[in-house]
């Protein structure tokens, strides 16, 4: 599997960004995808995820409490996309977001990371 992000950037507190990332190779076996970030000196953190092959509607999301109520995780699985729309941005959102898979391959569970996308929340 294969990932590849856009829609990082730089934005004012309070601003919007939406991140995309689309998965590539073997996308048949991935079950989940979704974003991790890492700030300086911090350990990367998971964001959010969806569980892949439904709707939006359909599939369970999970999310980190500092996230809640401003980001929203959403996936298109007819293109294998996933996206993160980011609203009410803090600084302290600042970081490199990861977008990542989870597939089963022979039932063992292998996770796959994209280079990551700079967001940038000035004060």
């Amino acid at each position: 599997v294969q990932l590849q992000a856009s829609g990082g950037g730089v934005v004012q507190a309070g601003g919007s960004l939406r991140l995309s990332c689309t998965a590539s190779n073997s996308v048949f076996s991935i079950t989940h995808m979704g974003w991790f970030r890492q700030a300086p000196g911090n350990p990367r953190d998971l964001v959010a995820a969806i569980n892949s092959g439904g709707s939006t509607d359909d599939a369970s999301t999970d999310y980190a409490d500092s996230v809640k109520g401003r980001f929203t995780i959403s996936i298109d699985n007819a293109k294998s996309t996933v996206f993160l729309q980011m609203n009410s941005l803090k600084p302290e959102d600042t970081a490199v977001y990861y977008c990542y898979a989870r597939s089963i391959v022979f039932g063992t569970p292998k996770f796959y990371y994209g280079p990551g996308t700079l967001v940038t929340v000035s004060s």
